[in-house]
């Protein structure tokens, strides 16, 4: 049974900016067929989109959830969002 297209947008609060926590999602997010990008918010958050089957961007979320990136994240919002065929890859944006 085929799990459907998701997208969705996470916003990370806490110690997440001067970590390297973009550049440990762009990792996790290589070992999963997943395509979308993360960014540093002004205000001090991260944001990150993803797009894919359901289960492998809930494995990509939950991935993130168990890595070392867990001490940091204080707090998330998760929102459904309209998935964008046009993205390629997993890219972090400045």
């Amino acid at each position: 049974m085929a799990s459907g297209l998701a997208a969705k947008r996470v916003l990370y609060e806490g110690r997440v900016q001067g970590i390297g926590f973009r550049f440990s999602a762009k990792e996790v997010a290589e070992g999963f067929e997943v395509v979308g990008w993360v960014k540093n918010l002004p205000d001090g958050r991260v944001q990150l989109e993803v797009q894919g089957q359901s289960s492998e961007v809930a494995a990509f979320l939950e991935a993130i959830e168990k890595s070392h990136l867990r001490a940091h994240i204080h707090r998330k919002v998760v929102v459904n969002i309209e998935p964008v065929q046009a993205l390629k890859g997993f890219l972090i944006r400045h």
